[in-house]
């Protein structure tokens, strides 16, 4: 009975790192409505990430103060993961701003390719044999999916690059992420947010986009996206990753995609053409292909 009991407990705790990272996916592949609905109400993107995670700075700060004392020795790593990840979630809002939903998730999705490499030059972990086909398929499909058959010389839209600069910047947050063990979550969280209000702020400076003006209720919201959305999902997949294997939460963020397939469909009416599912698809086996031999790798 006692062993019994030992088991259900362990199975309930499998299960909450699982419905963290699916609620955190569920959340990423919705997020582009509220951000759209924002600027609708005159909040522009780059005010949007800015305030909105700014807001979730300042309330981890008000929860627990921000010390960045454990960060010595390790100022270089701290400021490359501030700025990629910075990058990360400025570039993705943006896109899926201006961009289709599913082609920019999918782009996005690019990451585990990017980790690969970067995994290689900065970590220097070993390139399997399955890399090779891994990065012929990602990038073939990539191709497929940025290709202007009106016009060669015409490259894609401004969000399609965004949302691939976006996943790399991802890649290279994680790689960081990795480097730095010895650092507790929190502060990572806290870099990671930093980043964002500071990439946020300096967009803002180089293109001057005056404060708009908004009502009082799209400002709230603005702040409510950061304080009830952002904070709780990036804790959630910290909560998460910090409880299985990289390579299996990969997976289940996948689910960002059917969700923002499903929704983009349902409430925006966007449809993608068969190119774009079928070098989607591509890019997806890709990066299963580098989650499931990662996988044995772990195991």
């Amino acid at each position: 009975m006692q062993r019994r009991r030992l088991y259900l407990i362990d199975g309930t705790r499998g299960l909450l790192p699982v419905a963290a990272l699916l609620y955190a996916a569920t959340f990423w592949g919705l997020v582009w409505f509220p951000v759209r609905e924002l600027e609708e109400l005159g909040v522009a993107g780059l005010w949007q990430t800015l305030i909105a995670y700014g807001a979730a700075l300042i309330t981890l700060a008000l929860l627990r103060p921000i010390s960045l004392s454990p960060l010595h020795g390790h100022a270089r790593d701290a400021f490359w993961l501030a700025l990629a990840s910075g990058w990360t979630n400025v570039a993705f809002l943006l896109a899926v701003l201006d961009g289709e939903v599913v082609r920019v998730l999918i782009l996005f999705y690019l990451s585990p390719l990017w980790a690969v490499l970067l995994g290689r030059w900065l970590l220097h972990e070993a390139i399997r044999p399955h890399t090779g086909l891994m990065l012929a398929l990602g990038l073939v499909g990539a191709a497929i999916m940025l290709w202007q058959p009106q016009a060669l010389d015409t490259p894609a839209n401004a969000a399609d690059w965004l949302a691939l600069s976006s996943g790399f910047a991802f890649a290279l947050t994680n790689v960081m992420t990795r480097r730095m063990r010895v650092v507790s979550d929190r502060i990572k969280t806290q870099l990671a947010w930093i980043g964002v209000v500071a990439i946020s702020t300096l967009w803002l400076m180089v293109v001057p986009t005056p404060l708009p003006e908004a009502a009082p209720m799209a400002w709230l919201g603005t702040v409510l996206l950061g304080v009830l959305g952002f904070f709780f999902s990036t804790l959630a997949v910290v909560y998460a990753v910090s409880r299985m294997p990289v390579q299996r939460s990969s997976v289940i963020m996948l689910f960002e995609i059917l969700v923002g397939a499903v929704s983009a469909w349902w409430i925006a009416a966007e449809a993608m053409q068969w190119r774009e599912w079928f070098g989607g698809a591509m890019i997806v086996a890709a990066g299963l292909i580098a989650v499931y031999y990662g996988e044995k790798d772990v195991d």
